[in-house]
């Protein structure tokens, strides 16, 4: 099997070396020229410090600019003495809580905090852990639902028969399709319709039975920006409980929603208010404002986490309970994440994520404005907005938009929507903390310069859609 990863320049088995530049030497210029390092095996000899670093760090130049990213969700900038925090506890190993004590508690108290703010009826009764991001989280979260559910029918499962399955829209993150994937759980998935862009709760009960372990609800969806209705896909559980005995559960991915909801839309009932909500999770590192990678998953209660899950390692002389994919990890994100809830509490966390939405709804006006453009979301959700080229624009497609801004170093991603709507092709912007509305001016004034020469092309220069998208969860 070939690498996944190969550079388009280079044949299979083909070997150059890396440049050195005279200068690179530590003391003689000429030195490094005779050994100069391959790139695909080891070096036989070492290198000076500065001249590693320089190889690595002038092949890094070529990366795009993260701050000018707005296809990813990660957080791009933080506090100075955040970075400080991370650099003090990267050698940390986040599964050894018996050597690092103090970690562990900030975690726990990370936990509690979460617990209290997505309304948990009792915050001191819930469990939760951190994670490497939400993909493992959810992961997580789905092996508890397959879990809770074969006790459920202990007397049916494993057999023929009896093929769990997990309900959700077609607009889930891939994340959850290699759950389904990797733990043999049959996906079924509610397609988009008309102008809907994610799940339907009538739809997603229509596919519940009894082999169902649940249904995941996304809040914040990576296509649009849109919130699902939890309350609604509740309330049609509810029914579907009161017509046919059957008692789901719902798994809320609330990846970035969940910590953008309860600061800005306080009013919104889709966390554990309801009882049908059994679990959440979040990204730490997408709108909880810290960088890679830091998720976080938490269950209602005890009951809703099957204890046969939670393994207790004898560790360097310690009973340590833990549940995760990951072992050795480090520390630094969830100090990060720590230090960020310390420093903003639920008043700065409402100031930082209402001035994204106020930039997101902004720009999203603007570029309506510029006349050749439709609005599929506005912003008015997640801090994000998906648009699309206006109806008689033929000269250019949106990848053509997406291609000469990448030119001018903005990344903003081009796609089709899934089944159902692959006729539909957008934009999408996600604006983050530390795209201010100076960046967001300088988007709009780019986008502006290139609008007459794409209006003179003759036509749309992308001739296959899905080899040209550009989307990224």
């Amino acid at each position: 099997m070939p690498p996944l990863h190969q550079s388009p320049s280079e044949e299979p088995g083909e070997e150059r070396p890396l440049s050195v530049n005279p200068f690179y030497g530590e003391a003689d210029p000429t030195a490094g020229m005779a050994d100069a390092p391959p790139k695909h095996r080891l070096p036989d000899k070492p290198l000076p410090p500065a001249t590693a670093y320089q190889l690595v760090h002038d092949e890094l130049m070529l990366d795009g600019n993260a701050r000018l990213n707005l296809a990813t969700f990660v957080t791009t900038w933080m506090e100075p003495q955040a970075g400080v925090l991370l650099a003090e506890c990267r050698d940390k190993n986040m599964i050894d809580k018996d050597e690092y004590p103090r970690t562990a508690e900030l975690e726990k108290r990370c936990v509690a905090m979460l617990a209290d703010l997505w309304n948990a009826p009792d915050p001191a009764a819930a469990v939760g852990c951190s994670t490497t991001g939400s993909s493992e989280a959810c992961m997580l979260a789905g092996m508890a639902l397959k879990r809770r559910w074969a006790r459920r029918n202990a007397d049916r499962y494993p057999s023929r028969e009896a093929r769990p399955n997990l309900v959700m829209g077609v607009n889930v993150q891939v994340c959850w399709e290699k759950f389904c994937n990797f733990w043999e759980v049959e996906a079924r998935q509610v397609p988009m319709e008309g102008d809907r862009f994610h799940l339907d709760p009538a739809a997603a009960a229509e596919l519940c039975d009894e082999n169902t372990i649940g249904v995941v609800g996304v809040l914040g969806s990576t296509f649009d920006g849109s919130y699902e209705p939890i309350a609604e896909l509740c309330a049609a559980l509810d029914s579907l409980q009161e017509r046919t005995g059957l008692d789901i559960p719902v798994h809320v991915d609330g990846a970035s929603g969940a910590m953008v909801a309860p600061f800005l839309d306080p009013d919104l009932v889709w966390d554990f208010r309801l009882p049908r909500v059994a679990s959440i999770n979040t990204s730490g590192h997408k709108y909880g404002l810290v960088y890679p990678g830091v998720g976080w998953a938490l269950w209602r209660t005890a009951e809703a986490l099957p204890e046969e899950l939670v393994f207790r390692v004898n560790y360097l002389g310690g009973d340590m309970p833990t549940f995760a994919l990951n072992f050795s990890r480090p520390g630094a994100q969830v100090v990060a994440q720590y230090y960020t809830f310390l420093r903003l509490g639920r008043e700065g966390f409402r100031a930082v994520q209402q001035a994204t939405r106020d930039v997101a709804r902004g720009l999203a006006e603007r570029i309506e404005a510029l006349g050749d453009f439709r609005l599929v979301t506005r912003g008015d959700e997640l801090p994000v907005f998906a648009f699309t080229t206006a109806p008689d624009v033929t000269a250019y497609d949106v990848f053509d938009v997406s291609r000469r801004l990448r030119e001018r170093g903005w990344l903003v991603p081009a796609y089709t929507f899934p089944a159902h709507r692959e006729d539909l092709a957008v934009l999408r912007v996600v604006c983050r903390n530390g795209f201010s509305a100076d960046l967001a001016q300088l988007l709009l004034d780019d986008l502006t310069l290139l609008l007459p020469e794409l209006r003179r092309q003759e036509r749309p220069f992308t001739r296959d859609k899905s080899a040209a998208t550009g989307f990224h969860h």
